[in-house]
């Protein structure tokens, strides 16, 4: 039988690899991806050049992994804002407001690193990943209106994929509002009358 050599014990790593994944979501979110350099991602994850390329590879690669570690982050918390028990009403205001307190977070660059910063690269592995997120959360959307139709909160011939589209399209209108300096407050009232907006009666046909 073969035995394993016995190797050294390598370098202990002194971050936290998803820590500075994190740190590096946050890079690209406040200068964007042309704008991010080597150095700002040494400096800012806490990361030695070394090390961030035999950990993380390329500026390309760390920013894919970053764009999908921030998604996942913020897809779970939204979905639980838009799922937890409630009326519907409550449920999509819950959504829209944590599209809100997301992009006009303390500390960090307002507007979203999915909504204000990776459409704005030219690369179709990121172009891919954005369509698909969109594709996932329009669908948890139509997932909650059909749960309503169920429950008898909706009507059963409710436009379920074009309101579910719609509240989309007002989350990343509201986020990139935020972007561009529009107070909270005013956000977050605007963010309660989307909702009222999606949940108006479907015209009648003439």
């Amino acid at each position: 039988m073969f035995q394993n050599a016995a190797r050294p014990p390598g370098r202990p790593r002194n971050f936290d690899e998803v820590d500075a994944v994190e740190k590096a979501a946050q890079i690209f979110r406040s200068k964007g991806y042309d704008g991010v350099t080597i150095d700002d991602l040494v400096a800012g994850m806490g990361v030695g050049r070394p090390s961030l390329y035999a950990i993380f590879g390329d500026k390309r690669t760390l920013f894919l992994r970053a764009l999908r570690a921030y998604a996942e982050a913020k897809g779970a918390l939204a979905a639980k804002a838009l799922l937890s028990p409630r009326t519907l009403r409550d449920s999509l205001a819950a959504f829209l407001r944590h599209a809100v307190e997301t992009a006009t977070e303390k500390g960090s660059a307002r507007g979203c690193l999915l909504v204000c910063v990776a459409p704005l690269v030219d690369d179709a592995e990121v172009r891919q990943f954005l369509q698909k997120a969109a594709e996932g959360a329009v669908a948890l959307v139509e997932s909650r209106f059909r749960d309503a139709i169920t429950a008898g909160e909706l009507p059963s011939d409710f436009p379920v994929a074009v309101r579910a589209s719609q509240l989309i399209d007002l989350g990343r209108g509201l986020t990139m509002r935020a972007q561009m300096g529009m107070p909270r407050k005013t956000l977050l009232r605007d963010a309660e009358e989307a909702a009222d907006l999606v949940l108006l009666p479907r015209p009648a046909r003439a």
